[in-house]
């Protein structure tokens, strides 16, 4: 795969069908993995990495989180959507964080 890493992790994989749809439900499209390429990884201030830790590819200067979260695989949706609302909890929270960072002026 070069230097090319799924948004969804650092290769592409088949995901769960419960999270494509439950996913689908608020708008948002996994469907097909994004691929991230080692430029717009470096050019991220986060990188945000879910169960993958030191699997992935690691760039000096970038604040990583590595979130762990329950694997949605051979779940069904209903099982699946806390983990969707967990994600969206930590996203809200993390751009908390980084709007409270900036007030301050703080990195």
């Amino acid at each position: 795969m070069g230097d090319e890493h799924a948004a969804l992790g650092h290769q592409l994989i088949d995901l769960p069908e419960a999270a494509v749809e439950a996913m689908q439900k608020v708008g948002i499209d996994i469907a097909k993995p994004k691929i991230l390429t080692t430029e717009v990884v470096q050019a991220s201030d986060y990188v945000i990495t879910m169960g993958c830790g030191d699997a992935c590819p690691i760039f000096p200067g970038k604040k990583y989180l590595d979130w762990a979260l329950e694997d949605p695989a051979g779940k069904g949706v209903d099982s699946v959507r806390p983990i969707r609302d967990e994600i969206k909890t930590r996203i809200e929270a993390l751009i908390a964080e980084i709007d409270a960072q900036q007030e301050a002026g703080t990195p």
